[in-house]
Parts: C-alpha cells; sequence; structure tokens
C-alpha cells in the first residue's frame, strides 16, 4: 500500500512501479482496488514477489490508511488477515488467537465487522484491466440475463476461488469472493453468503445450480438441501459464463483452459473448447490426455506433471525429483494417476522442465514464474513457434499433442526465456489451428477464451493479436474474472437455457 503523495496521489506507487494509464485510474478509482503493475528493478527488495515482475499495488481506501501511510511516508506491506486459502477473518480475538504466531501486534476497530470483504484485485490483459478477484467496492455485482430463469436460482460455484450467484427473473447477483472451500470456516462463511444474499435482495431460491464434480463440498451441500439440483459441468460453467458477454443467436467457439475440472467423461479436463451455445455445448477439442501422478499433489509439485510429460512420451528427465522411483512406480501401475487434459498442468510441466519451480508454495507459483520471465515483447525474441500437431480421435474430436514441446524446455542450450516465449506462442498459435480446423466442418459466429490460463497477461495477448491478425476477434472475460470466480454466473447461465428448452 503506498502513501498518497503527489498531486494524482501517483507518485509513490510511480517510483516503484510502472502502471500503465488504466491502471493508474483504476488505482485511483473509488473501488480502491489492489492492481498488478510492473515492478520498477531496483527499487523494493527482491523479497516482494520473488520471481516474478509485477506487485500488487494499492492506494489507501479508508482514513486510518490515509493516517498511518502520511505518518510513514513509505510503502507498507499489508496482507489479509486470515490463514491461507480462507476467508479473512472478522473477531478481534479470532485474529489475535488465530494469527499470534504471525503479528507481533493487533490494532483493532471498536465497530463490529458484519461479513468478510476480501480486496478486489485486478491485472491488465488482452489491452485492458480485468478483474482476478470481486470483493470490496464491487461485489456483490448485478447482471442481466439475456435468458431469464424459469424460478430463482441460487448457484453454488466451484471449490476454489469460490464464490455464489442468486438470480431471479432476469436478475443475477455474484457474490464477493468467499474463497477455497476446504475447510470448516469456509463453509461458514459460505453459508452465511448464502443466507445474507437472499435475505438482502428479498429472494428465496427454489432450485440449486453446482458442480458436477462429486467430491466438491458445495455440491454436497446443495445434494443435501432437499431442494431440485442442476449439476453443471464445471468447463460448461465456464463457456457459459463468456457466453454472456459474446453475441446471442450466433454458434460460439469457446476455449476453457484451466487447471483441472471434472469432465462428462469422468476425467479432469481443462483443456477444451466447446462449440455451440449455453445450454448445448458440444465438446470439439481438447489436449492429448496424460495421467497424473499423485492425483491432486499435482497442483503444488510442478514436477510430477513434468514428469507425467516425460513418461508418457518416453523422455528421460534428468532433474526428476523422483529419486526413489515411487511416483513413477504408482504411475507405470496406474495408481492415483488421473487422466487430464488441463492446459494449467501443462504450465505446470513447462515451468518445472525448465527449472523454474519444482514444488510451489502457493497456487500458480509455476506458471506465473514463467510467464515472468517475459517482462516485454523482446525477452525470447527470435524464437520460432509452430502450433502443436493436431489429430482426431475415436470420437472426432480434435486433440492437440503437447509432445513436441518436452524437448525443447529441457533443451540447456535455450535461455529460460527463449523457452518460456516459446511454451507461450505455441500454445497460442495452437488455438488458432484449432479453429482454423473446425470452421472448415463448421459455421462459427464468435470465438472467446476464458478459464483460469488466461490470466496470464503473454497468453491472452499472443491470442488476440493472432486472432485479430486474421481478421477474427477474440473474446476475453471483461465483467467476471475468467478463474472459478466466474463459475456460479455460468452455472446460473447454464440453468437458465436448460429450462428455456425444457430440460
Amino acid at each position: 500500500m503506498f502513501p498518497l503523495a503527489g498531486d494524482d496521489g501517483l507518485a509513490a506507487v510511480r517510483r516503484a512501479t510502472a502502471p500503465t494509464a488504466a491502471e493508474a485510474a483504476l488505482l485511483r478509482s473509488p473501488q480502491r482496488p489492489i492492481v498488478l503493475v510492473r515492478k520498477q528493478p531496483g527499487v523494493l527488495p527482491e523479497e516482494l514477489a520473488p520471481g516474478l515482475a509485477e506487485l500488487g499495488a494499492m492506494l489507501p481506501y479508508s482514513p486510518l490508511h490515509a493516517l498511518l501511510l502520511d505518518a510513514l511516508q513509505r510503502p507498507l506491506v499489508a496482507t489479509s488477515a486470515n490463514i491461507s486459502g480462507e476467508p479473512v477473518l472478522t473477531e478481534a480475538a479470532d485474529v489475535e488467537a488465530r494469527l499470534s504466531h504471525l503479528v507481533e501486534g493487533c490494532l483493532h476497530h471498536d465497530r463490529p465487522i458484519v461479513r468478510p470483504a476480501d480486496d478486489p484485485v485486478w491485472r491488465s490483459t488482452g489491452g485492458r484491466p480485468r478483474p482476478l478477484r470481486m470483493g470490496r467496492g464491487c461485489a456483490p455485482v448485478e447482471l442481466q440475463l439475456a435468458e431469464p430463469v424459469a424460478r430463482p436460482v441460487l448457484a453454488v460455484g466451484a471449490h476454489m476461488k469460490n464464490s455464489i450467484a442468486l438470480a431471479w427473473e432476469d436478475r443475477c447477483v455474484v457474490s464477493p469472493h468467499i474463497g477455497e472451500m476446504g475447510s470448516e470456516r469456509s463453509m461458514e462463511i459460505f453459508e452465511q453468503v448464502v443466507a445474507d444474499l437472499q435475505a438482502l435482495y428479498g429472494v428465496r431460491a427454489a432450485a440449486l445450480a453446482c458442480d458436477a464434480h462429486p467430491g466438491y463440498a458445495t455440491a454436497r451441500w446443495a445434494r443435501g438441501r432437499g431442494m431440485p439440483v442442476t449439476e453443471v459441468l464445471h468447463h460448461h460453467a465456464h463457456a457459459s459464463a463468456l457466453a454472456a458477454e459474446m453475441p446471442s443467436g450466433v454458434p460460439l467457439l469457446v476455449f476453457a483452459w484451466d487447471g483441472v475440472g471434472y469432465g462428462g467423461d469422468g476425467t479432469l479436463w481443462g483443456g477444451e473448447a466447446f462449440l455451440g451455445r449455453p445450454g448445448g455445448w458440444r465438446r470439439v477439442a481438447s489436449f492429448r490426455p496424460f495421467r497424473l501422478p499423485g492425483g491432486e499433489r499435482a497442483g503444488r509439485e510442478p514436477w510430477r506433471s513434468a514428469a507425467a510429460l516425460c513418461w508418457e512420451s518416453g523422455v528421460e528427465w534428468p532433474d526428476c525429483p523422483d529419486l526413489r522411483g515411487l511416483a513413477r512406480g504408482a504411475w507405470e501401475r496406474d495408481l492415483n494417476t488421473p487422466t487430464t487434459s488441463a492446459v494449467g498442468r501443462l504450465f505446470d510441466a513447462a515451468a518445472a522442465l525448465a527449472g523454474l519451480c519444482l514444488h510451489a508454495s502457493y497456487e500458480g507459483e509455476g506458471p506465473m514464474r514463467l510467464e515472468a520471465m517475459l517482462q516485454d515483447e523482446a525477452d525470447g525474441a527470435g524464437v520460432t513457434a509452430t502450433a502443436l500437431p493436431l489429430r482426431a480421435d475415436a470420437d472426432g474430436m480434435l486433440r492437440a499433442d503437447w509432445a513436441p514441446l518436452v524437448a525443447p524446455l529441457m533443451d540447456a542450450c535455450r535461455t529460460v526465456a527463449e523457452r518460456a516465449e516459446l511454451f507461450h506462442e505455441t500454445l497460442a498459435l495452437t488455438a488458432w489451428a484449432v479453429y482454423s480446423a473446425l470452421r472448415e466442418h463448421h459455421a462459427i459466429g464468435a470465438v472467446g477464451a476464458t478459464g483460469g490460463v488466461l490470466q496470464n497477461r503473454r497468453l491472452a495477448d499472443r491470442m488476440q493479436a493472432i486472432f485479430a491478425d486474421r481478421g477474427v476477434p477474440l473474446a476475453l472475460p471483461a465483467r467476471l474474472p475468467a478463474n472459478d470466480a466466474c463459475i456460479a454466473f455460468g452455472q446460473v447461465v447454464e440453468q437458465a437455457a436448460l429450462e428455456a428448452q425444457g430440460g
């Protein structure tokens, strides 16, 4: 958090970072969000966002912030009062009890906090700032539905980056960020937000929508309410959330690229392309599937994704951390090795093979470090990339084969920046190749891309540029985050479409 110095309040921000005009305007807006901006080299300690090219900047949004920063006249490192992944703490006693091992003192207010509210986070991708997290000052957010719901619906969202949505008639209200749904406190706040949102708008849900994943805490909660429940595939919800921002009445092609989500065939999807409209998506393209050793552990241990690609393609990886061969043995016996097509796991593998991140200390660390190697358009210049080869599987669906990337990502004769550029450019070109192949046989009225992977600026920018150079606009989410924070809204859009079709 930076002090309000200078005529426009951004002097201190500009000494340490390099915000664009749009980012500067957002920083000074009444919303006062956290905005990810480029770091100025050598100004702030490298321990702040180590290995990354950006820093989350924010200006004071309360009088207390302004007083503290005016007195100090230097930036302050600020973070939420919560255990990682959980909602922020609101009770003074809870803060002191749960964070005492981290903080030396607490300054409390004498007014109670009714409900937790995270700070909103924005980042520039595709030529404009876009939300990464909805919170204080910008949520709840109300959106109009093109297709009204037949009865009030509560959509309970995803497991990660959870938010919920309440819809009635042609109105849909999306809640602020709640958090990861893996703890008792998260579920307590989830139920509080469910009750508060219905009370605030005077609407009582008559039906529920949830993710199709059988193990999601939110889905189990929905199934236990004794109400009608519509299960929506994770990536159908992603596609439908973006479709609500795209032209109506035309067939859409939507790329849904992210970590992992439960797919219609029981595998973990995450590199999909869907053709159609909400309520009628057809999966027409994906990536070559591979088996993840350790299952969910691969999300925090990128080396597992890298090892899987090497083992699948018969390539030796000398730096593989599986020194005792336990993961390899389980992989060979197909023990706890779910099949996935997730682009997010390909990013993890690329970061590990390039030597940037074998074990992640936070979600997405490997992909973020990989992108940070490309701080400007000159990084990785001179790299020649081509789209991944495509082939139709037995069901006629196109599969992009990641195998040609494995050896170049391990090539020590290339700089890490060159390897990072090759990876990003290859994926962007592959998206165009998929579109080009599909339009030969299908009518496509508009194209979009969404999912957590599209928070990556280099990938999003290059995908938009490649499509634009060939005269095809590529839509990216603008009203809600591309990540799982949009899932609840997408579930509502799917529910409305299915009801309209009599489903």
